[in-house]
C-alpha cells in the first residue's frame, strides 16, 4: 500500500511536472487493478467525503413543502418539487441537461417513487440515483456532506480516475484527499490493497507521475 510519505513525493512531483496555464488546473488520482474479473461484473460507484476541499460539488435536491423551503434556505445548487418532476418526465432533452448539470441529487424519500418514474431510466445508468433524506432528517447537513464529497466509478475497467483538488491547494491537503478515496476504494475490492497494482497522480494537462519505490 502507498503511505502518506510516498504519496507527498507524487503530489510535489505532478505540481513540479507542471507547466503554468491560463486556467486553474485539477489534481487526478488514477488507480489501476490487478487479480480482478471484469467480467464478473465488477463495479464501483462509490461517494467519498473529501477531507479537504476548494471547491464544493454541486448538488440537486429534489423536495418540496418544508424539506424544500429548507434546501433553498442552505443554498442548494437546484431544488426541484413535485410538479417540475412530473413535467420533466416528457421532456427528456430537458432531463438529460439537469442530469449532466449536477454532481449529487437528493430527493426527499417521498419523492424517490416519482423520482424513480420520471427520472430512473436517465439517472440509474449514470450512476447518479439520488439519496433518499428521511423527513426528520437536517438537509442542511446532507448538503454540507456533499458538498465535500465526489463519486469514484469502476464499471468493466481494471482503472479508475478522480479528482482529489487543484493545483492551488496544500501539498498535505491534497494527500489527505488522495488516501481518503484509496481507502474507500480498498475497501470494496475483493482483496483489498492486495487488487491494486500501482497508484498515479498527475494534473489535468501534466504527465503522469508514478509511484515511487519505498527505500528497504
Amino acid at each position: 500500500m502507498v503511505n502518506e510519505s510516498q504519496l507527498t513525493e507524487m503530489v510535489k512531483g505532478a505540481k513540479a511536472e507542471n507547466k503554468k496555464r491560463k486556467f486553474k488546473q485539477s489534481l487526478e488520482l488514477i488507480m489501476i487493478f490487478k487479480d480482478i474479473d471484469v467480467k464478473k461484473g465488477f463495479a464501483i460507484n462509490e461517494t467519498v467525503q473529501l477531507p479537504k476541499t476548494s471547491s464544493p460539488a454541486s448538488v440537486c435536491v429534489m423536495a418540496s413543502g418544508d424539506m424544500g423551503l429548507k434546501a433553498k434556505s442552505a443554498k442548494a445548487d437546484k431544488v426541484i418539487d413535485n410538479d417540475e418532476l412530473n413535467q420533466l418526465s416528457a421532456n427528456k432533452r430537458q432531463s438529460r441537461k439537469l442530469i449532466n448539470s449536477y454532481d449529487f441529487f437528493l430527493a426527499d424519500t417521498k419523492l424517490m417513487p416519482v423520482v424513480g418514474k420520471t427520472l430512473g431510466q436517465l439517472l440509474g445508468p449514470r450512476g447518479k440515483m439520488p439519496t433518499p433524506v428521511p423527513f426528520n432528517a437536517s438537509i442542511e447537513s446532507f448538503l454540507e456532506r456533499f458538498r465535500s464529497s465526489i463519486r469514484v466509478k469502476v464499471k468493466n475497467s481494471l482503472s479508475t480516475s478522480c479528482k482529489i483538488g487543484d493545483e492551488t491547494m496544500a501539498d498535505s491537503d491534497l494527500v489527505a484527499n488522495a488516501s481518503a478515496v484509496i481507502n474507500a476504494v480498498e475497501k470494496k475490492l475483493p482483496s483489498g490493497d492486495k487488487n491494486v497494482k500501482r497508484i498515479l497522480i498527475k494534473t489535468t494537462m501534466g504527465k503522469v507521475v508514478k509511484e515511487p519505490q519505498q527505500v528497504k
